[in-house]
């Protein structure tokens, strides 16, 4: 019989939907059972794409046995980690505080009042592992509840002081900004790089594109050629690896190998949309087709398979489909050659490390294994086998989808889309970003407000925005206000971030909270700074706030970004994997960012070419605006009241509070660029 997950519309708590565990949402009605009956509370908290998540629902949720354990002595909460990131982190800070580790599943026990006092992440159905079975788990935290309360009471304070004391970190600096920084981070990325396969040296390989961003912006700024080579020998790899899609583009979550070969098969919106932005930038520094390329069919399958009716973008696709890791994208030589024939086939197969061993449980995960030399004399007929092979995948059972949209991620890939369209023409990405944004502000904003999810089939949208969804929505917006110049773009981004500024402000300490302060109240009220998987709320909405101070000369956009950058300088050179988006927000604003205002007709040709020569190249600190010269309104203020020149098409170049002579010509621009 169904429990109450049956009602959600969350596609992780639907996967638990027929547990004959008695689950629990996140809400009144478990926090008051758990008090009324004095027990304790299981937290588990995952996600669909999660595949330990689905190991510890097959060994324990599903177990009737251990079911009746935590029924009769516990209150069953689960929670979608995508959907309530706010306890995922308060209660990920308490694993880590107590073990020295986290993850997921996470598996947290609290008491009535929602303190944790024991947690940890997967826990096996018999002992092996070095860990205890889940049912010994379960019975020695029963009896650990009833008979040592006082003194679980005097850990459950000490712990909750802990995770307060994270948001507390003072974010009030006035330091200078110091380029030493930089330096620093850059040397610290440098001697743990793996100089044969990219990225960093250890197993599992995250792609990690904000490390690879930052890398370019200081290149930018201090042409280091090693800086470059760190950036194009990770792309290269891993456009060659086993954690990119050979036939159907887009990314895996992260490599189980050294070598970009073996992924976990799950593919991520927000991978996708930071990896398409790192690739488009390596393609305008380079000029090399194949960033190019790889930027198109992550973009493409995207196009493909993860965009709703509606406009918005869906999470994830699984790691498994027909019950097994990775079927849909596995291959044996005689599928290729039954596909392809014989001659193709056979070359295919040299090409892309296919052999009667496999390298994946006896099949084999398509990988470049040779020369770019070698493979350039195939080209075609790799080309042709590839298209070929694509359609007789298509046939095949396809991972499951986790159809809910997400705003932070959405605004994620908006940007990439938005960009990506600018810089290679595509009016096909334009509309596609366009119905993106037309689909949120309208579905998933009410009053000034966002919410963080929605799922067809649901009435409306749900749970309350945090602030890594204003932030990365807002940051999306403004890359498609760059792209079509339109003021209904810009000025939304403006009320996101307004709304940021009244609702997330810590007063006291400077930054922002995750949570908003008419949001539901929490043990604790998370302010998170590191970067992860996709930039924190924090970095981004400090990127986002210097990128409206130029477009409108406003200090109170300008002022807490600093503040928050120059309070974090130091742990920025010790941590910079942990905090690579606040590094290249570092140096956006080091580098003061150009000011460019663009006035007259867009269709004009001139006007065309300005637009070329702002945005093909890889120009990351600069924000441009425009108006036609006759209609300003909603336009922001680096337009503002700025005319053409002899009725021709006028670029106006800022910077430093400084603007140059009006120019009119693409090579007068280009010299003050």
């Amino acid at each position: 019989m169904p429990n109450r997950l049956s009602q959600e519309s969350s596609p992780y708590l639907l996967q638990h939907a027929n547990n004959p565990v008695d689950w629990y949402t996140w809400g009144e009605e478990a926090l008051a059972k758990a008090k009324s009956e004095d027990k304790p509370i299981f937290l588990s908290i995952g996600y669909s794409a999660c595949h330990w998540c689905h190991v510890m629902e097959r060994e324990s949720f599903e177990n009737k046995a251990i079911a009746i354990l935590m029924n009769q002595f516990f209150i069953n909460i689960k929670i979608d980690r995508e959907e309530r990131p706010d306890l995922d982190t308060i209660y990920m800070e308490a694993v880590v505080a107590m073990t020295g580790q986290g993850g997921w599943p996470l598996s947290v026990f609290l008491t009535p009042d929602g303190l944790p006092f024991y947690g940890g992440t997967y826990f096996p159905p018999t002992p092996r592992y070095g860990m205890p079975s889940f049912e010994q788990v379960l019975q020695a935290i029963t009896e650990a509840y009833h008979t040592k309360k006082d003194y679980l009471a005097t850990n459950t304070q000490a712990l909750l002081q802990q995770i307060k004391s994270s948001a507390t970190l003072s974010l009030q600096a006035n330091k200078p900004l110091d380029d030493v920084v930089s330096e620093l981070a850059t040397q610290a990325i440098a001697q743990s790089f793996d100089r044969k396969h990219g990225g960093l040296n250890e197993a599992p390989k995250f792609p990690q594109p904000m490390i690879y961003e930052f890398l370019l912006q200081a290149y930018y700024r201090n042409p280091k050629e090693n800086l470059r080579e760190m950036v194009e020998l990770t792309l290269q790899k891993m456009a060659a690896g086993g954690i990119y899609d050979q036939l159907g583009g887009g990314f895996h979550r992260y490599s189980t190998d050294d070598r970009w070969l073996a992924p976990h098969f799950e593919k991520m919106l927000y991978d996708n949309a930071l990896l398409a932005r790192l690739y488009l930038h390596a393609y305008q520094l380079t000029g090399q087709a194949l960033y190019r390329q790889v930027v198109e069919e992550t973009l493409d399958y995207v196009a493909r398979e993860m965009i709703a009716p509606e406009g918005g973008f869906y999470s994830t696709q699984d790691a498994d489909s027909a019950g097994e890791e990775g079927k849909f994208f596995l291959w044996t030589p005689a599928e290729i050659e039954a596909v392809l024939g014989a001659e193709e086939g056979r070359a295919f197969c040299m090409a892309y490390g296919v052999t009667a061993e496999g390298n994946f449980e006896g099949k084999n995960i398509l990988h470049l294994d040779h020369t770019t030399e070698t493979l350039t004399s195939l080209r075609e007929s790799l080309h042709r086998s590839r298209n070929r092979l694509f359609m007789e995948r298509q046939k095949r059972v396809k991972p499951s989808r986790d159809e809910k949209i997400i705003t932070s991620w959405n605004g994620l890939m908006l940007a990439a889309f938005a960009e990506a369209a600018q810089v290679l023409e595509r009016e096909d990405y334009a509309s596609i970003a366009t119905r993106n944004a037309e689909f949120i502000l309208t579905t998933m904003q009410k009053e000034g407000r966002l919410y963080r999810t929605w799922k067809a089939g649901n009435a409306q949208a749900k749970l309350n925005g945090y602030l890594e969804d204003y932030a990365c929505y807002a940051d999306g917006l403004l890359a498609l206000y760059q792209t079509t110049f339109k003021p209904r773009w810009f000025q939304a981004a403006r009320q996101l971030m307004d709304a940021v500024l009244t609702h997330f402000t810590d007063h006291e300490n400077g930054g922002f909270f995750d949570t908003a302060d008419d949001h539901e109240t929490l043990i604790s009220r998370p302010k998170n700074l590191s970067d992860n998987a996709m930039p924190c709320g924090n970095s981004m909405t400090a990127r986002v706030l210097l990128k409206l101070a130029t477009l409108t000369g406003q200090a109170n956009y300008r002022t807490p970004a600093l503040n928050s950058i120059s309070a974090l300088q130091e742990k920025m050179s010790q941590y910079p994997t942990a905090l690579a988006y606040w590094l290249g927000t570092l140096e956006f604003a080091l580098t003061s960012p150009k000011e460019i205002a663009l006035i007259g007709p867009l269709d004009h040709p001139t006007m065309q070419a300005m637009r070329r020569a702002l945005f093909a190249p890889y120009r990351p600190q600069q924000v441009v605006a425009w108006s036609d010269g006759l209609d300003y309104e909603g336009q922001p203020e680096l337009v503002q009241n700025r005319p053409t020149q002899a009725d021709q098409p006028t670029a106006y170049v800022c910077q430093n509070f400084t603007c140059q002579n009006p120019v009119t010509t693409v090579t007068e621009l280009e010299s003050l660029l």
